[in-house]
């Protein structure tokens, strides 16, 4: 596989870059670095699912291709009673989002460097968030959907951003056929980008 975010230990030189967000009105601050996704600043596609994700405050999160951190740590400042755990296949990425909790002050996460959802084997959530990774092949992508109804409670849902060019109507169909048809929707769109939720019955 080419040396990309998606790599466990990207080659590329560190090239540290401050940036500044607002996400659902909480103004986040973030470290970020070369190697990683959307390293300039927080990309659409993560703005447009934290647009309409809906979670309760003591809910239980997972996001897994965390980044440097700006859909997780979102959603731990949307669940104060709750936690968040945060995994990414890439070592840069997990030290990002580790630095960027301490830098805002955000304490009730957990980042863990992982191979999709290995690190959190036999654990389950009230809700799963991703942007998908999709430089890393519709392969990962779709073990992403066909691996988190094993992740999710009664009722749990998973909620994704994809691009319409990028797959999404693969992605719809693919979560139709592991968790119904009739328990996916499409929540959101914008310019180009589809928000889907699939409840796990």
């Amino acid at each position: 596989m080419a040396d990309h975010y998606y790599s466990r230990q990207p080659s590329a030189r560190s090239d540290r870059k401050n940036i500044e967000a607002v996400l659902r009105g909480e103004k986040l601050r973030f470290v970020s670095d070369s190697g990683v996704f959307s390293r300039d600043g927080v990309d659409y596609g993560s703005r447009v699912l934290l647009d309409h994700i809906e979670l309760g405050q003591q809910d239980r999160v997972l996001d897994v291709g965390c980044g440097y951190g700006p859909i997780g740590l979102t959603a731990a400042r949307l669940v104060p009673r709750g936690h968040v755990t945060m995994l990414d296949v890439n070592e840069r990425a997990v030290a990002l989002s580790r630095e960027n909790a301490a830098l805002n002050g955000i304490v009730n996460v957990e980042i863990q460097v992982s191979d999709l959802y290995a690190a959190v084997e036999n654990r389950t959530f009230d809700v799963i968030l991703s942007n998908p990774p999709i430089r890393a092949g519709k392969e990962v992508v779709h073990r992403i959907l066909e691996e988190a109804a094993a992740h999710l409670n009664p009722g749990g849902s998973l909620w994704i951003v994809i691009q319409n060019k990028q797959g999404a109507p693969s992605a719809r169909a693919k979560l139709e056929a592991c968790f119904g048809e009739e328990q996916v929707s499409e929540v959101g769109k914008d310019k180009g980008y589809r928000v889907y939720r699939a409840i796990k019955s």
